[in-house]
């Protein structure tokens, strides 16, 4: 696997990186075809926090992970920690919903993240973020998997049956909705 390491307001030395791709290569087990993987880390201070984002586009599922902590290595260790269920989690759900026969490769790109950013009332509104996300054809228990998966409150997909854009959500109440396009 190939690890970018980047820092944002911090100077990633030789023993960071090291220490991120050794806990990152540990993954390599998990993931079939490591060699063409590009794994993205982002490392970020803030006052007294250190921030580790980890990215891994795989072929049809992006995995990703952050983690705030006071000590750098911990956070690391905490990434590494959640990315490595999430591919249990993804891998046991599948096998759970008889899905093994149907290959990862169902399975869509696209994340789309929802922006917390509070609209100003008196300026009206303000896009501060835009996206385009490859929609590829899966089913609605497929969706709600990826959208676990991803601990996302949404998730648009191309409905395989009907081969319209959806968007599946998770409701208050724990159950999930889905929106259908015309």
């Amino acid at each position: 696997m190939k690890i970018l390491i980047r820092g944002e307001k911090i100077e990633v030395t030789q023993a960071i990186q090291d220490y991120v791709k050794e806990k990152i290569n540990k993954l390599n087990k998990y993931i079939g075809d490591s060699e063409n993987i590009k794994a993205s880390v982002v490392v970020n201070v803030k006052g007294h926090n250190q921030k580790v984002e980890v990215t891994i586009p795989l072929k049809n599922v992006i995995l990703r992970a952050e983690e705030t902590r006071d000590d750098l290595y911990a956070a690391i260790d905490v990434v590494v920690d959640k990315l490595e269920r999430q591919i249990r989690k993804n891998k046991t759900k599948l096998q759970s919903k008889k899905m093994n026969k149907l290959s990862k490769d169902l399975l869509i790109d696209a994340i789309v993240a929802m922006d917390d950013d509070k609209e100003d009332k008196e300026e009206g509104f303000k896009i501060v973020k835009r996206k385009k996300v490859e929609v590829k054809p899966m089913s609605e228990e497929e969706a709600v998997l990826q959208m676990e998966l991803l601990e996302h409150q949404f998730y648009i997909f191309k409905d395989s049956e009907t081969n319209k854009i959806a968007v599946v959500y998770k409701r208050k109440e724990g159950n999930y909705g889905i929106i259908e396009s015309e």
